[in-house]
């Protein structure tokens, strides 16, 4: 089964810049696949799109079974709140929160109990070599650990599919390695990932590696 389906897939900004042109490809559930390219190629589009953040001009786009392009924002947002989890490489955390709180605020907003989104976000938090810092603000741990508590935020709602833009861009080797071992480790349990790299080295980790150049599979 395909997890993810894209035909034609183009993206055309205001002034007529094209950022994707024409791409079409497949993920199966449970695949890890690299998507790597030189900065400015169309990755971070690319990814958005498959987020369910923007939309595309042109081409199809499949999200298990479900053809996007006939849902409304409210239920686009809700099969992204459900079944996708998002790993940044600026891990987007909310510093005035605890590593506890920010893992938990994306149960909060699928409405899920307080007892029952802390004790995940504990759960969590442990499960990424973390629980003792779990009361610690973002600015109190490394940038290794920042990324682990974005990580497992993405982990909150249980989702299917893990998008990662650029995940260890701000990370040593060290803590690059971790990270990316951590991923193989969620793919090895049956997650889909697709992660975004412009780093050879990183790309390596996936299963499959598709090359974008000018908007376009190379």
């Amino acid at each position: 089964m395909s997890s993810i389906l894209v035909d034609g897939l183009t993206r055309t900004y205001p002034g007529g810049y094209q950022a994707l042109k024409g791409v079409s490809f497949s993920v199966a559930q449970g695949e890890f696949v690299a998507v790597m390219g030189p900065s400015g190629c169309g990755k971070s589009t690319l990814l958005n799109i498959l987020g369910l953040l923007d939309r595309p001009t042109g081409g199809r786009y499949r999200l298990e079974g479900a053809e996007t392009a006939r849902l409304g924002d409210a239920e686009l947002t809700g099969l992204r709140r459900a079944r996708i989890g998002f790993v940044f490489q600026a891990f987007n955390l909310l510093p005035r929160l605890s590593a506890l709180e920010n893992v938990a605020l994306p149960m909060a907003y699928a409405g899920t109990g307080v007892p029952e989104r802390r004790a995940r976000a504990r759960e969590l938090l442990t499960r990424v070599g973390l629980g003792r810092k779990a009361e610690n603000t973002p600015l109190q741990l490394s940038g290794g650990e920042r990324q682990r508590v974005g990580i497992a935020r993405a982990l909150a709602n249980k989702p299917a599919l893990l998008l990662a833009d650029e995940p260890t861009g701000n990370l040593d080797s060290k803590s690059s390695a971790e990270i990316l071992a951590l991923f193989k480790e969620l793919n090895m349990e049956g997650m889909t990932v697709v992660l975004v790299t412009h780093d050879p080295a990183i790309s390596a980790a996936a299963g499959r590696v598709l090359k974008i150049k000018d908007g376009a599979l190379a």
